[in-house]
């Protein structure tokens, strides 16, 4: 089991990962706005875990673990970013989603993309909750 913590280090690599071949200490400390020692403290952790492959100084490099978890936290932040928008929030949708994120069980978040594909599926619906919503 991951910590808040240890999921928003693993998903920044993974982002990372996705367009870069070399992830560095210094790309996930300015991207989290945090110091070079806490973001080598949290890859230790997530190596031990089975997560990365990492020595300090070096690059960081996912497992398959790593790929797996981290392609889930990213897409569960997506996930529930498109749902508030959903449901016509009105807030900052990426500020909030990593608010309420790691406090949900991932059967909370397979409902959730249920809802989604549910309203996506039927766009008369939705319209309905659009009305309803903006009657209020």
């Amino acid at each position: 089991m991951l910590t808040p913590s240890l999921e928003d280090y693993l998903e920044e690599v993974y982002r990372f990962s996705l367009t870069n071949e070399n992830i560095r200490v210094t790309d996930i400390s300015n991207k989290l706005s945090v110091s070079l020692p806490s973001v080598s403290k949290a890859l230790m952790k997530l190596k031990e875990k089975g997560y990365i492959l990492y020595k300090p100084y070096g690059t960081i490099e996912l497992t398959e673990k790593g790929k797996e978890r981290g392609s889930f936290l990213v897409a569960r932040n997506r996930l529930l970013q498109e749902f508030l928008a959903l449901i016509c929030v009105r807030c900052d949708f990426a500020a909030e989603a990593e608010a309420v994120e790691h406090y949900l069980s991932k059967e909370t978040v397979t409902a959730i993309q249920i809802l989604v594909n549910f309203f996506k599926d039927n766009p008369e619906i939705y319209q309905k909750f659009i009305d309803y919503n903006n009657f209020r």
